[in-house]
């Protein structure tokens, strides 16, 4: 099938090679000229582990081509997905500016009968006003569907979570929608929910904003550990042997970060609150989140004493591994606190650096993990990529001016450290501290 996606981010340019992976002819839309530049030579605009070979497998195959122009869109697929962005406004409002932009030119570039599929992060009823906007600005009676089909993607996993999902929901008020997006979907092995449009748009929502709830929940029984003397990880283990709650995202850290979780979160709680219905639990989700972070910095404050003038090396700048999205990361802001108190920071990420220049040009940008370390009071861990948990503490030890390490991800071998007479803080656990 011929299928049209709007907007090339890290939705819509992995949506669209995935489908093209599956057999389809995909054109990808996307205004800026610069990243149109560099995708029809194959090249990535972000990290995301396997897509730059595929991307250049289906260029070469002109399997997927892009386009700058919207009308190019309409014209080319009969399905047309809808993946540009819908940024929060205040108290969580989704921005869907450029969503009725593209149902705008949809409606005045139709001919012929097109489905239209939301598959950005969009608020329950966006289909009702996307479908309104296309019948208020078509010419002529030209028939058309609306429905959802929300991505469950997970950035540094996306290409195999895109290609082998673990379900595919598509919600559809049409038997000929509904037959477009089975075809769609006929060469993808899993389970095709088939919902109402408005359920599949909200079960989005939810979905993340409970995945949220079960990291803010491991990061609060993390903080009753600290001050009752157990072990977070002890605890989340013996919890997650229930089959009923089970062990995913159960992992208590310094806090969620990226595109999705502390958007998505703030959205469940504004469209609740729109239509009339208070959403206390949903927004203490957010706010609790927040304040892990700052539990954390005031551990950091308190061990050091005094923070101005001190030199403190940081491993991990992005919100998670595998991925150069800086996007709500918890070491942004520890960076802002940081410095805000008169530290010296040398920072080391394995893919994230260039994005965290462009925000911080001051800090001193490590060529390796051991750079970064050389004559810091102290290493704090933000992100647990591999090369971290692997790292040799032995020469962390002797890199630091202090033996000291902050652990926001508990992903340091603590009784590697203690073998060494290192000082460890982590999340929810007793401090590892060197023999009296």
């Amino acid at each position: 099938m011929k299928i049209s996606i709007v907007g090339s981010g890290h939705v819509g340019l992995i949506s669209g090679v995935c489908f093209a992976e599956k057999g389809h002819d995909v054109l990808c839309v996307d205004h800026d000229t610069d990243k149109l530049t560099k995708l029809r030579k194959g090249e990535v605009p972000f990290y995301e582990p396997g897509l730059p070979e595929l991307l250049k497998k289906h260029v070469a195959s002109k399997k997927v081509i892009f386009s700058e122009r919207t009308e190019d869109a309409v014209e080319f697929g009969q399905a047309i997905f809808i993946c540009v962005g819908t940024p929060s406004t205040e108290r969580g409002k989704a921005d869907m500016s450029y969503v009725e932009r593209v149902a705008r030119t949809v409606a005045e570039n139709l001919k012929d009968y097109r489905l239209v599929i939301e598959k950005s992060t969009v608020p329950i009823k966006t289909s009702e006003r996307i479908r309104r906007t296309i019948s208020r600005y078509i010419k002529g009676d030209i028939q058309f569907d609306v429905a959802s089909n929300p991505e469950f993607l997970r950035e540094g996993s996306a290409i195999e979570d895109t290609l082998k999902p673990d379900r595919v929901v598509v919600g559809v008020d049409s038997a000929k929608g509904e037959s477009l997006l089975r075809e769609i979907y006929g060469g993808f092995d899993c389970p095709i929910v088939v919902t109402s449009v408005g359920s599949a748009e909200l079960i989005k929502h939810a979905s993340n904003s409970f995945l949220a709830l079960k990291i803010t929940y491991a990061n609060w029984l993390a903080r009753l550990c600290e001050v009752s003397g157990a072990d977070v990880d002890e605890v989340v283990h013996g919890m997650g042997l229930d089959h009923r709650i089970g062990h995913h995202f159960f992992g208590a850290g310094i806090g969620y970060g990226g595109s999705c979780f502390p958007k998505d979160v703030d959205a469940l709680a504004h469209i609740s609150e729109e239509l009339g219905l208070e959403a206390p639990m949903i927004r203490l989700i957010s706010d609790t989140n927040k304040s892990q972070l700052e539990n954390f910095y005031k551990k950091i404050e308190s061990e050091l004493w005094v923070l101005n003038d001190k030199t403190l090396a940081i491993w991990g700048l992005a919100f998670k591994p595998n991925t150069d999205d800086l996007r709500e990361a918890p070491a942004l802001r520890l960076i802002n606190l940081l410095k805000q108190a008169g530290a010296k920071l040398r920072v080391h990420d394995p893919v994230a650096m260039p994005n965290t220049r462009k925000v911080h040009p001051d800090l001193y940008y490590a060529n390796d993990p051991m750079d970064a370390v050389n004559g810091a009071d102290a290493l704090i861990v933000c992100t647990e990529w591999p090369q971290y948990k692997e790292a040799d503490l032995a020469k962390v030890k002797a890199g630091l001016r202090v033996p000291l390490i902050f652990d926001g991800r508990n992903c340091i071998d603590r009784k590697r450290v203690a073998e060494l007479g290192m000082t460890l803080f982590g999340i929810g656990k007793e401090p590892v501290r060197p023999e009296a």
